[in-house]
């Protein structure tokens, strides 16, 4: 949206005259291929999009913080001194997450803020917009509280929020993709090390799609939790024989010769697609450099069926959506990609034949599960920052 426009909705709706507002912007991200990794001490490869989480402060008289999500026509009012707990439900836990932390770390400021959010990503769908909205707020409040708080600390502070407030225990990747995403590149981020490099996204003659399956999940209600415990039993089970920080510090060689010691199939099979996984965003590094777009296909194709078999958070209408890329001669490769359990795939497709093969897809889905699947091109964007 433009600055002017949210700038108007804005003023519209908390009745104010114009001055002395802040824009900020939080981008989502799409992971290219390592999920559920970042957890685990590995390796992934997500991107900025384009679209993301948009907010507008300034300071009022009221002495509270007024939150307004545009999206939902919902108001939340905080006040300045209440226990920062009574925000930590529906969508206002992810802004009051970051109030929490800035006020244990600096106090409340001296003035009640009016915060207008607003997001043109689409909600649950495996894009990050909760985590664009952590960033968007952590980058706003570091402008209130005048903090020049570097951004891979405000990464930090937003995993923080989302571990301890939100109650998601996730790994960083998504708040290290939105704060620290570069224009046309996409990261390889270690996320034991927080290390990263910047590779062009450079796709050629292909165009990434994401697929949205419109099956909404929500990560602190699903079996996200039960992934990373599951995980954490079978690097104990390992450590036995090979003891080691991470089940991403195993390579694949290592992990056939003593997986075995993992006394659960089910944790077997979760280790197995985490240790696999990690080599493949090493190969596909390689290939994005290398230029072959036929080799990172592939990889995004193993990847999609190590979290549909191995790790089990696919769903039917995600596989529904690989499986008919996986049957076109136009696309290189496709994967869900996200926690799972409903949300997004994505797919390289040729950019002269991407319409006709969207609009079958469209078709076909729409025929096999009585409701619509929406699609739209990903571009590689830059991460956080104040606009206005």
């Amino acid at each position: 949206m433009e600055i002017n426009n949210l700038l108007e909705l804005f003023r519209l709706h908390f009745q104010r005259s114009e001055g002395g507002e802040i824009v900020v912007f939080a981008p989502g991200r799409i992971n290219l291929i390592g999920e559920h990794t970042d957890y685990n001490g590995g390796l992934v490869m997500p991107l900025a999009l384009q679209l993301g989480t948009y907010i507008v402060a300034a300071p009022n008289d009221q002495k509270s913080f007024h939150f307004y999500a545009s999206n939902f026509n919902e108001s939340y009012v905080h006040p300045l001194g209440a226990d920062t707990l009574l925000g930590n439900r529906n969508w206002q836990k992810y802004p009051m997450g970051l109030l929490d932390r800035f006020v244990k770390h600096y106090g409340w400021p001296q003035t009640g803020w009016d915060m207008l959010f607003y997001g043109d990503l689409p909600l649950s769908a495996g894009l990050s917009s909760s985590a664009s909205v952590e960033m968007a707020t952590a980058v706003m409040l570091n402008e209130i509280y005048h903090t020049s708080i570097p951004m891979i600390d405000l990464v930090q502070a937003a995993r923080e929020s989302e571990n301890q407030y939100v109650g998601v225990d996730c790994g960083i990747l998504d708040m290290f993709a939105s704060g620290m995403g570069r224009l046309k590149h996409c990261l390889v981020l270690d996320c034991n090390t927080l290390d990263f490099e910047t590779v062009p996204f450079d796709l050629q003659d292909y165009t990434l799609w994401i697929m949205n399956t419109r099956v909404k999940r929500g990560l602190a209600g699903s079996k996200y939790n039960e992934r990373v415990a599951e995980c954490k039993e079978a690097l104990r089970d390992l450590n036995s024989i090979l003891p080691k920080s991470f089940l991403c510090s195993y390579t694949p060689q290592e992990f056939e010769q003593v997986g075995r010691v993992i006394s659960r199939e089910v944790t077997y099979k979760r280790a197995r697609h985490v240790i696999y996984e990690n080599q493949r965003v090493k190969d596909a590094a390689e290939a994005l450099v290398s230029s072959d777009l036929h080799l990172l296909g592939q990889l995004m194709y193993q990847s999609h069926d190590s979290l549909s078999k191995d790790y089990e958070v696919s769903c039917e209408e995600l596989d529904f959506l690989v499986d008919f890329c996986r049957q076109s001669s136009v696309v290189a490769g496709g994967r869900m990609t996200g926690a799972g359990f409903g949300g997004c795939a994505i797919a390289l497709v040729k950019m002269e034949a991407e319409k006709d093969f969207i609009d079958a897809l469209a078709k076909a889905y729409n025929q096999k599960f009585g409701f619509e699947a929406s699609f739209f091109a990903a571009k590689a964007g830059n991460g956080a920052s104040r606009l206005f």
